[in-house]
């Protein structure tokens, strides 16, 4: 059985007189220390132990840890090491069975506990080195929302998110400082925030309210075509939302979006869940910035978008779980680059509209199967004084399984 040579201790605003027995004990035992300035300073100055500062990046500060494998080494971290916090590093690099972890009670809890909130019923996320876009993607009317703050200019930015969005209403709680005696709760509405005297650790509490003439975006597939800033290269939205259907992504898988035109379909890949991830790859740099705004702006910002043509472009990405084509599929190779970096049990899914498309989808089709579908469109538009049915230009899907 491998010897638990490292601990991790989480700590509260009450410092170190609020240690359990056990985590009080691993301390003592511990010839290494390591902490950031905060948690270090809470030592007693005449203790003479090693002692390793985070550094940045932190992986240096993660390797220096791992070197020390077999001694006795306690890092010190807030709260609870596994809610976005330092243990989830560790433990991506070093076995369970070598650490031992006592939590204290996280952020999100101290929250719940002052609100009267429940912990299973409530949105949480970080914004800790995270682009603050990401709020967008969890705001929807009646929401709970607890939320870890980068600083002191957080909350003021998470207000003018939501009041941009039509959520002015919605009530916000900044808690500061939480279990210590500094600490403070402040309370307003996203359009009245004007609070700028607030600690650095601070945590964000939204019941979100929508204004009332406000539509709300659904995480499900098939966002209004309007919803996205575009040229025309856009999957419309009964067509992207029967893509999705066949595409069919799950929490923490990879999508390739090969020529990408707005970005709509990789957009909504990561839509239906906060760790699906995706790739884009587009040519036209007008799009290229479609894209990013259209990610940026539906709670996605964290989409990796690529520039360049396929297949150059895909040479050394990521293996991907999936991988949707909805453009340039006449390109040579294509096919080839696509199928071999697929995993076993990904899909590949293409989207044509023209007869050349359809002849490629065929070869491909002989290669490895698949299945076809013929998508068939049809919408009311205004025809004189009368409502007439439009067409909209029939879409060939092709999709295949990796065995």
């Amino acid at each position: 059985m491998a010897q638990k040579w490292l601990s991790i201790i989480g700590i509260g605003e009450d410092g170190l007189s609020g240690l359990s027995a056990i985590a009080q004990s691993l301390l003592d035992q511990a010839n290494i220390i390591v902490g950031g300035d905060r948690h270090l300073s809470m030592l007693p100055p005449n203790d003479q132990r090693e002692k390793i500062l985070w550094t940045s990046p932190i992986s240096n500060s993660v390797e220096e840890i791992i070197n020390r494998r077999g001694q006795a080494v306690c890092v010190l971290a807030s709260g609870d090491p596994l809610c976005y916090g330092i243990g989830v590093t560790l433990t991506r690099r070093i076995p369970i069975s070598e650490i031992t972890i006592i939590p204290a009670p996280s952020s999100f809890s101290l929250a719940c506990a002052r609100l009267g909130w429940s912990l299973t019923e409530v949105e949480t996320l970080s914004l800790c080195g995270r682009p603050s876009a990401l709020v967008q993607s969890y705001i929807y009317p009646g929401a709970r929302l607890l939320i870890l703050s980068e600083g002191e200019h957080t909350p003021g930015i998470v207000a003018e998110i939501l009041t941009q969005r039509g959520f002015g209403n919605s009530q916000i709680t900044v808690l500061e400082r939480m279990g210590g005696i500094h600490e403070r709760i402040l309370t307003s509405t996203a359009a009245a925030w004007q609070e700028t005297e607030i600690a650095d650790l601070n945590a964000i509490a939204i019941h979100c309210i929508a204004d009332a003439e406000i539509i709300t975006l659904p995480r499900t597939p098939g966002l209004p075509d309007n919803a996205y800033h575009h040229d025309g290269q856009l999957t419309k939205r009964e067509v992207r939302a029967i893509t999705l259907s066949t595409l069919a992504p799950t929490p923490g898988e990879l999508l390739w979006d090969v020529g990408a035109g707005c970005g709509s379909i990789s957009i909504e890949w990561m839509r239906t869940h906060p760790r699906c991830s995706a790739i884009t790859i587009e040519q036209n740099a007008a799009r290229l910035q479609y894209i990013a705004d259209n990610a940026a702006a539906l709670g996605t910002p964290n989409l990796k978008i690529i520039p360049g043509k396929a297949p150059s472009a895909l040479q050394d990405l990521p293996t991907p779980d999936a991988i949707f084509i909805g453009g340039g599929v006449t390109a040579d190779g294509l096919f080839d680059i696509c199928w071999q970096k697929l995993r076993p049990g990904g899909r590949l899914v293409a989207n044509v509209v023209t007869i050349e498309g359809e002849q490629t989808l065929f070869q491909w089709y002989e290669k490895v199967g698949g299945s076809f579908t013929r998508i068939a469109i049809q919408r009311a538009e205004p025809i004189g004084k009368f409502l007439g049915w439009r067409a909209m230009a029939p879409v060939t899907q092709w999709f295949a399984f990796k065995q």
